[in-house]
């Protein structure tokens, strides 16, 4: 069953709105985390002023909550802050000022669900395979896969194992990573929490206690992202499937979060694990409830397009974001507008030697002028990436205001269509006339951000 926005506006949200209505602080202080999910009836902390900042110490994401039965959603994420002054059919722009890894360690791998201990899902609906409690309580006994124990009865209640994974241990500067043998893995094991430098708040279970060892003296470099950034949603969402792929899941579910496809258009894409969402980034969300309720986590150490084993190297860590509202930018899903060295090659903003190189070939074949452009990157959520790629080329034609045609041509020309996480997550990136972006009410961020007026 879903829990959607009360028409008649229930307590949680009268509260909220009161909250949107005052001027906000100018920074909110964030080290509480939710069950695992986004309940748009669920009481907000700020607001944060319009302007400010939201300072948040994270608990890891994907596999500590996958091995801890009693998280109905996938991830601890923060506990949503309200934005003063956002409202329905606004959006937040989200500048990422600041992303540090805590952890010293993490483990990670394939996975592999256990059957008998889940009802339709393991993310969110995990059962004891023996007393039959769902989302049960657990402990953790010793170390290894068959650690994590039903409070209850002391069944194995772990709803995930690995089909091949690794430890891995960041050096002091947080630059590299190395993955380690038997001996060690397990030595980090016996005190998991304190290598994962779990927050005060968590109530997962580190992943390291798995003590995984696949994979022995990889190295890995840092560079650490969000793989979950975002607003609440309009309906009830477990927070991992709070994306067009994972959230097809819950369509029709067995569980108590199925939702009917009208409901997953609710969602605010927030899951995205999109590796440039990361320092110095900006993400714009769409506004689907008062005070948008921005929420994060899932840090990951590093990651490259896709994820396609999974699962990353899920960290600890503290981040720093700059909101600002952006009035009536009625959007469906989120804009992100990546730092430089992370655009496509053709989305890159042309220099000045570019420019009078074209601006000669131009007037060569009699044409006038030539355009002014800027990039931005449309992310697209769907079951399978060819629906994700069609339903990023589709929020990307509406809201510049294009045919899907044209904008087929410029992600070819200028651009490029990709892969967030597979299965159903991609970029549309490419270079936008200016006069569409200013239509769209986005060319001051956009040039601000690039700095094209420098």
């Amino acid at each position: 069953m879903t829990t959607p926005v009360q028409d008649n506006a229930g307590a949680a949200s009268t509260s909220v709105e009161r909250m949107c209505d005052a001027a906000g602080s100018e920074t909110v202080f964030v080290n509480e985390y939710t069950d695992g999910l986004l309940d748009p009836n669920s009481e907000m902390l700020g607001p944060v002023r319009d302007g400010g900042h939201i300072v948040a110490n994270t608990a890891p994401g994907c596999w500590g909550p996958m091995i801890t039965p009693s998280i109905r959603g996938g991830h601890e994420v923060t506990r949503p802050v309200a934005v003063a002054g956002a409202e329905v059919g606004d959006a937040i722009a989200v500048h990422i000022k600041e992303i540090n890894v805590t952890s010293m360690a993490t483990a990670s791998g394939n996975d592999r669900m256990m059957e008998g201990r889940f009802v339709g899902d393991p993310y969110v609906a995990a059962i004891c395979p023996e007393c039959g409690r769902q989302n049960p309580e657990t402990v953790v006994r010793g170390i290894g896969e068959t650690a994590v124990r039903c409070a209850a009865c002391g069944a194995d209640a772990t709803p995930f194992t690995m089909t091949n994974g690794y430890t891995i241990a960041f050096d002091d500067r947080k630059r590299v990573g190395v993955t380690l043998p038997k001996e060690s893995a397990e030595a980090l094991a016996r005190d998991a929490a304190k290598f994962a430098a779990l927050p005060d708040g968590s109530v997962q279970n580190p992943i390291l206690t798995f003590a995984p060892h696949d994979l022995v003296g990889v190295v890995a470099r840092l560079r650490p992202f969000l793989g979950q950034l975002g607003t609440t949603p309009a309906v009830r969402f477990p927070d991992s499937h709070n994306a067009g792929d994972f959230g097809s899941f819950l369509i029709g579910a067995p569980h108590d979060y199925a939702l009917t496809e009208e409901e997953l258009e609710l969602r605010t894409d927030g899951h995205m694990d999109i590796d440039s969402v990361r320092r110095g980034a900006m993400l714009i969300c769409p506004v689907k409830v008062p005070g948008g309720g921005i929420y994060l986590g899932d840090m990951h150490a590093m990651q490259g397009d896709g994820e396609i084993a999974g699962h990353t190297c899920d960290v600890a860590g503290t981040v720093t974001l700059q909101t600002h509202v952006i009035k009536g930018l009625e959007i469906e899903g989120p804009i992100l507008l990546p730092v430089l060295e992370d655009l496509p090659y053709l989305a890159r903003p042309l220099s000045a030697e570019e420019r009078s190189a074209a601006q000669a070939a131009a007037r060569e074949f009699g044409v006038d002028s030539i355009e002014e452009t800027a990039p931005i990157s449309v992310i697209g959520t769907a079951a399978d990436l060819n629906a994700a790629t069609e339903s990023g080329l589709q929020r990307a034609a509406k809201l510049l205001q294009m045919s899907i045609p044209e904008v087929r041509n410029r992600a070819t020309i200028t651009g490029a269509i990709e892969i967030g996480r597979h299965p159903g997550v991609v970029q549309v990136t490419f270079l936008a006339p200016l006069q569409s972006l200013e239509r769209a009410g986005l060319l001051p961020h956009v040039s601000s951000f690039y700095r094209l007026d420098a």
